[in-house]
C-alpha cells in the first residue's frame, strides 16, 4: 500500500478496495498473494451498499467466504446483511486484466459441509485457526453462487420480469420522494415541526431513494457479466449501460454530500433540493427504456 493511499483519509477497508480494483484483484502488505474478492451487500437497516474485502476459496463454480471478522467476537456486518438479502455482488480479478463484478446468491453452509470447508481453509491459511480461537464463536462459511443464465429460459424470463418490476418500483419511489418534498416544504408542513426535523426527514427520504437506485445499479453491473457471456451481441449495449451507471453514481455522491449539509428550511432551499434531485435522475427514464428495449427481448427468448 502506497504512502499516498495511507495519507488519503480513506479507511483501511477503502484503501484495500481501492488497491484491489486498481491492480486486478491483487493487494500488497499482509494480504500479498492472498486470494481476495470484494463483496457488496445491502445494508439491512439503511439499504445502503456496503463494500468489504474478503479472502475466498474456490469450490467448483462457487466461491466460499468466511465471516471471521479478523477474530472479533461478533459476526461482520456483511454477514448479517446477506442473511437479510442474499443477493451479493462479487468482484474478482480476471484474465482480461481488470476486476469484474458478478451477481451471486449467498447460502450459509451448515453442519458437516460447513465444518469440512472450514477445516480446509484453516489448513490453507493457519491465520483462520487463530481467528477461530480469538473469536470464541462458530465462524460462518458462506457459499456464493454466480448467476448463470445457461440454457434455462424460464430463469431468463424471470430475471426479465424482475428487471421491469425494479424499474417500476424506482419510478414509483421517485414520485413519492418528490411528493414528500413538496408536502414537507409546504407552509402547512413547515409549520408542523421544527426546522431540524424537516431537514432530517428530507434527508432520510432522499437517501433511501438514492441508496435503492445505487444498489439496483450495482446488482445490475454484476448481472451484466452473465448477460455478456450468454448474449455476446449485447456487449456494446451493456457497455453503454455500465457507463450510464457511472454517471448516475457520480451524481448520487454529490447529492448525498448536499444532503449531509442539510438546511432545507426555506422555500428557495426546497427549490434547490428539487433541482438537484432532478439533476441526479435526469435521463433515468431514457436509461430504463433503453435497458428494457435492449435486454428484455434476449431474456424473453
Amino acid at each position: 500500500m502506497s504512502e499516498e493511499q495511507a495519507d488519503s483519509g480513506l479507511s483501511w477497508n477503502e484503501r484495500v478496495i481501492q488497491e484491489f480494483r486498481a491492480n486486478n484483484g491483487r493487494v500488497g502488505g499482509m494480504f500479498e498473494g492472498a486470494p481476495m474478492v470484494v463483496l457488496t451487500t445491502m445494508g439491512r437497516r439503511t439499504g445502503k451498499p456496503h463494500v468489504n474485502p474478503a479472502i475466498y476459496n474456490k469450490d467448483g463454480d462457487r466461491y466460499l467466504v468466511f465471516a471471521s471478522n479478523a477474530g472479533r467476537d461478533k459476526h461482520p456486518d456483511w454477514y448479517h446483511n446477506l442473511l437479510k438479502s442474499p443477493q451479493v455482488t462479487l468482484e474478482i480479478g480476471t484474465e482480461e486484466g481488470a476486476v469484474k463484478p458478478f451477481a451471486t446468491r449467498a447460502e450459509v453452509l451448515e453442519g458437516e459441509e460447513r465444518d469440512r470447508y472450514w477445516e480446509q481453509q484453516c489448513t490453507i491459511d493457519p491465520a483462520f485457526r487463530q481467528y477461530e480461537e480469538q473469536a470464541n464463536r462458530t465462524i460462518p462459511v458462506v457459499a456464493l453462487y454466480p448467476l448463470n443464465l445457461g440454457a434455462n429460459t424460464e430463469r431468463s424470463r424471470m430475471i426479465g420480469a424482475q428487471l421491469k418490476k425494479h424499474h417500476e418500483d424506482l419510478r414509483a419511489d421517485l414520485a413519492r420522494v418528490r411528493a414528500a418534498i413538496d408536502e414537507t416544504l409546504s407552509p402547512e408542513g413547515a409549520a408542523a415541526q421544527p426546522v431540524a426535523d424537516l431537514t432530517e426527514q428530507l434527508r432520510k427520504r432522499c437517501l433511501t431513494y438514492c441508496y435503492g437506485l445505487q444498489m439496483h445499479h450495482i446488482r445490475e453491473d454484476g448481472s451484466f457479466s452473465a448477460f455478456e457471456e450468454k448474449f455476446p451481441h449485447l456487449v456494446p449495449a451493456i457497455s453503454r449501460l455500465r457507463d450510464e451507471h457511472k454517471v448516475v453514481e457520480a451524481a448520487l455522491a454529490e447529492f448525498e454530500e448536499l444532503l449531509d449539509k442539510g438546511g432545507f428550511d426555506r422555500a428557495e432551499d426546497g427549490d434547490r433540493l428539487r433541482a438537484e434531485l432532478d439533476r441526479v435522475v435526469n435521463g433515468l427514464e431514457e436509461h430504463f427504456r433503453y435497458e428494457e428495449e435492449t435486454l428484455l427481448p434476449a431474456l424473453e427468448g
